[in-house]
């Protein structure tokens, strides 16, 4: 039975469930926000048969989840893209991963950072040469790319920095492990900018943070690289980055990416103890590859 088909129509949550509570669906739609839009491309990474994947993404195209994209006439054959109920998916996507890190996969216990041998920082190394798909983050001043048009880029993730007197930081921040020393990394990256220009590297800092909030920092600490906003979780689902979850709002945790060109990671520094030292070890990688 769908749960469309139950007595209680009137309850949002077993109408949602109707749709994508099927747990091949929910797959679906997050390895479509990772940048696979073609049936073969999703067959092949779902491991699931071609008959079921067919009945999801249909299923996914009537409820307007996904749009249904011809990229070939002879024969036709079209690509799956998420639509704007799509993305307003995202954060169940991230919900459920932060759960099953934290809850199933993990000791219940709330952090900002990773703990070495977990699936969590296997997951996040195993990132190491995934391709970023083509995705737009919050600037104050319109949404730009985070990949950099240099031969390598550093993203560096953190949770949450503050302009102070504008807003202050959730309560108990400086309880969960792994949340202060966002000021700190920031400040050393716009101190270490010359060294990585000269290995041929621009430096970007995500936050999910809205981008006034990043601007207003970035303006009182001098910062002048880019502090990009994911508040949409972009960027976070399509490359499924840890996460955790302090005063209602998703946060990154702390997490280096070092990109090349191609938009190909090439290296990963997960989990973050040291948010200073994390920019020298940043730099090394960068000169290293």
């Amino acid at each position: 039975m769908r749960y469309t088909d139950l007595a209680d129509a009137d309850c949002s949550i077993a109408q949602a469930l109707g749709v994508v509570g099927d747990w091949w669906t929910l797959l679906v739609v997050r390895d479509v926000a990772g940048g696979l839009h073609r049936f073969d491309a999703l067959a092949a990474e779902l491991g699931v048969s071609r008959k079921v994947l067919a009945q999801r993404l249909a299923t996914l195209v009537e409820h307007g989840v996904l749009d249904r994209r011809r990229y070939q006439d002879h024969p036709p054959r079209y690509e799956y893209h998420l639509s704007d109920a799509g993305r307003g998916l995202l954060p169940v996507l991230i919900a459920l991963q932060d759960w099953g890190s934290r809850y199933v996969s993990g000791d219940g216990t709330l952090r900002a950072t990773g703990v070495e041998g977990s699936a969590e920082v296997r997951a996040a190394r195993a990132l190491v040469g995934t391709r970023i798909p083509p995705v737009l983050l919050g600037r104050g001043d319109g949404a730009v790319d985070p990949v950099a048009d240099t031969r390598r880029t550093v993203l560096f993730c953190f949770p949450g920095a503050y302009r102070p007197g504008v807003q202050g930081y959730p309560p108990g921040w400086g309880d969960i492990p792994g949340a202060p020393g966002c000021t700190l990394e920031s400040r050393t990256y716009q101190a270490r900018a010359a060294d990585f220009a000269a290995a041929g590297a621009s430096v970007r800092g995500i936050s999910t943070q809205r981008p006034d909030q990043l601007d207003a920092f970035a303006e009182h600490e001098g910062i002048r690289f880019p502090l990009l906003s994911d508040a949409e979780l972009a960027l976070t689902a399509a490359l499924r980055l840890p996460t955790f979850r302090a005063a209602g709002v998703d946060r990154l945790k702390r997490l280096t990416l070092v990109v090349d060109a191609d938009r190909v990671v090439r290296a990963v520094d997960y989990p973050i103890t040291d948010p200073a030292a994390s920019v020298d070890d940043a730099l090394r990688l960068v000169e290293s590859g």
